[in-house]
């Protein structure tokens, strides 16, 4: 154990000298009141340490103690439905212990030492296993079975396993290593956040994941193991959207990392998951969900950790076999704890004051997602899908953190504030954002929806770019120097804008939309279209085609059921067909 003594105290920043025997990167307990710090600098005998709580108190001489183990989280039965603060702390153990208010120092375990669970053994006496194979089942919840794997970087023969009773301490059996030594095995295992967890290979993300939202899912989609950012300014409604992801991405587990955003926030996750229905399952959205929450009132330095604390937990739920969704909101008060630490050790600033390394940090965080194929022997698949939000100042989009995080990932949902103000969510830009997945996923989409998929996705975001030019020509000569068929393009964009891609959160039948639905509401509007320049092509006149009273069915297709949209669908295809013949016969007697 290396001990040593404050020599400086500068906000989260300790510098302790006497630490040469202690290493980069491991856990340190500083002052009286032992306060968890990390260290994250060493020179010769003096380590910069970055403390994770507030450092009022601590003085010249103290003692610094280090564990000689880097920051790891537990990873083991009881980590869903759980809220943990940045460094893994359980908050809800934390407060039955001391009330509301965090007292320094306190540490407790992350995961129930006393709640027994029920091991279901799948290897037996003699086998031989290897990393990541499945030692057996603990039912966590009615969503989730836990898988109990053998810790990756361990094999060796079985002397022992039991199915049975467990806390997640006790030896559930007994591994003899290679090289002739016995090990227990537990329900637990620890793993450095710092350090991605090992598989076998990476496999190219090739099927969608399913958010419900329509302008994700039809014009820009994300593919399961994929990386997303969604950048917007104040009041853009980004904490919306993560929620929305949060709720009904197609995912069997969701970790939603809370990071240096406002309490009232993480409180509103916390009054209404639980509350939620799981499309998938039919149980509390809760159950496959896990809390990271570091709010803005929490120290700043844990913000850092919290997203490693957050990948790690979602990178042992992807080992398992299981689909997860990491979202980070917001990457920038991350990159802002960054930046205060960087600016505490005297580092040369980079662009704004952020350090030189932004972008490479960043880089380890979303280079974590990606589909793979598991440790262990049969071969599993398993993927994990990073989105974070980004709150760059005053909406700016060219600012560092956004910039670095738009050189990594591959789909880019950006917000904008002024489709917000005018209450359309989600307020995402069609103009500017895309998704380098589109391409890939079209085979998926042609197979599974149809095969017109990806031409009428295409021709959404073909009318909305041809739209934003005609609205140019609007304001320099007025409507009426338009063509007709070019009348009928910005009616058809103004459906697509307020009747596809608005879309209400706070709406039951509306917040989630499946993909069947979603292609039949773009096959209605472009069937309305088609049908609409055949009228003008007819001879009809225009203003009267674009007044139909069929636009007010079309405006509500969006609010009608999952279970009757076919019907209701094929009755406003007919209607408009009528009202076109109707308005054509009409020309022609004019004539």
């Amino acid at each position: 154990m290396v001990e040593g003594k404050i020599r400086k105290v500068s906000g989260p920043l300790v510098i302790a000298e006497g630490m040469r025997e202690a290493d980069l990167f491991d856990v340190v307990r500083v002052g009286p009141k032992k306060l968890i710090g990390e260290i994250i600098e060493m020179h010769g005998d003096r380590a910069s340490i970055q403390v994770y709580e507030e450092t009022a108190g601590l003085g010249r001489g103290d003692k610094v103690v280090s564990t000689g183990a880097p920051l790891s989280v537990e990873l083991g039965p009881g980590l869903l439905t759980n809220i943990f603060d940045g460094i893994q702390r359980p908050l809800e153990a934390m407060r039955e212990k001391v009330g509301s208010n965090l007292v320094r120092g306190l540490d407790e375990p992350a995961l129930d030492r006393e709640k027994v669970w029920h091991f279901e053994a799948a290897k037996g006496f003699g086998e031989e296993v290897g990393a990541g194979d499945i030692l057996g089942t603990v039912q966590e919840n009615d969503v989730i079975l836990h898988k109990i794997m053998v810790p990756p970087k361990m094999s060796g023969t079985l002397v022992e396993l039991r199915t049975g009773d467990y806390r997640i301490t006790d030896s559930i059996g007994r591994i003899k290593l290679p090289n002739g030594t016995m090990e227990d095995l537990t329900l637990m295992q620890k793993w450095p956040v710092r350090v991605s967890r090992p598989y076998q290979k990476k496999l190219p993300p090739v099927d969608p994941m399913i958010t419900g939202q329509r302008p994700i899912d039809a014009l820009f989609p994300i593919a399961k193991g994929g990386t997303a950012c969604v950048p917007g300014p104040f009041g853009s409604g980004k904490t919306v959207v993560q929620h929305q992801l949060a709720k009904w991405s197609d995912v069997d587990l969701v970790v939603y990392i809370g990071c240096g955003e406002r309490g009232n926030e993480m409180t509103d996750v916390l009054r209404e998951f639980p509350e939620l229905v799981d499309p998938k399952t039919g149980k509390s959205l809760m159950e496959r969900t896990v809390l990271i929450a570091n709010t803005s009132d929490m120290p700043v330095a844990a913000r850092e950790a919290s997203i490693y604390t957050g990948i790690t937990i979602a990178e042992y739920f992807r080992d398992m076999g299981y689909s997860v969704a990491v979202i980070a909101d917001s990457t920038s008060r991350w990159a802002e704890a960054l930046r205060e630490m960087s600016g505490r050790l005297e580092e040369m600033p980079g662009e704004e004051g952020y350090p030189a390394y932004l972008t490479s940090r960043l880089a380890q965080f979303y280079e974590r997602a990606g589909k793979v194929v598991c440790l262990g022997d049969d071969n599993r698949e398993g993927a994990l899908s990073a989105i974070g939000a980004v709150s760059p100042q005053g909406g700016d989009i060219s600012e560092p953190v956004t910039q670095a995080t738009l050189r990594i990932v591959k789909v880019f949902w950006g917000l904008d504030s002024s489709l917000a103000y005018r209450r359309h969510f989600p307020a995402i830009n069609w103009l500017n954002s895309y998704s380098l997945y589109r391409d890939r996923l079209s085979d998926w989409f042609s197979e599974h929806i149809s095969k017109d998929w990806n031409n009428l996705t295409g021709r959404c975001l073909k009318v909305l770019q041809e739209e934003s030019d005609l609205q140019e020509i609007v304001k320099l000569v007025g409507m009426d120097a338009l063509s007709p068929e070019d009348r009928i393009k910005l009616d058809v964009a103004q459906s697509i804008r307020e009747d596809f891609l608005q879309q209400n959160a706070f709406l039951d039948v509306d917040s989630y939309t499946s993909l069947e639905k979603q292609y039949a509401m773009m096959h209605l509007i472009f069937r309305y279209n088609d049908e609409a320049l055949r009228a003008v092509r007819a001879g009809a006149d225009v203003e009267a085609v674009c007044e139909m009273p069929v636009h007010e069915r079309i405006a509500r297709a969006k609010t009608v059921p999952e279970s009757d949209y076919k019907e209701e669908f094929a009755k406003i295809e007919q209607e408009i067909a009528s009202a076109v013949d109707r308005l054509i016969e009409a020309a022609r007697e004019e004539e």
